[in-house]
């Protein structure tokens, strides 16, 4: 069964918190191949994850000077 955007997004963040099934993992897969969108969704939401990682670990990307 094809996912839709709406199911992308929020196989999207759960994956950020748990793993997928294996079911889950490969219809995700397929709709981020077809879907520039949800690949761009996926793409900045673990770049706001790292972010928030690093921000907690006192690493904020600057140089200090």
């Amino acid at each position: 069964m094809k996912l839709n955007c709406r199911a992308a997004s929020r196989l999207i963040s759960a994956g950020l918190d748990r793993p997928l099934s294996a079911t889950e993992h490969v219809r995700l897969r397929m709709h981020l191949f077809l879907c520039g969108n949800c690949r761009q969704f996926s793409q900045q939401l673990g770049a706001l994850r790292e972010a928030a990682r690093r921000a907690g670990q006192g690493e904020d990307g600057s140089t200090g000077e």
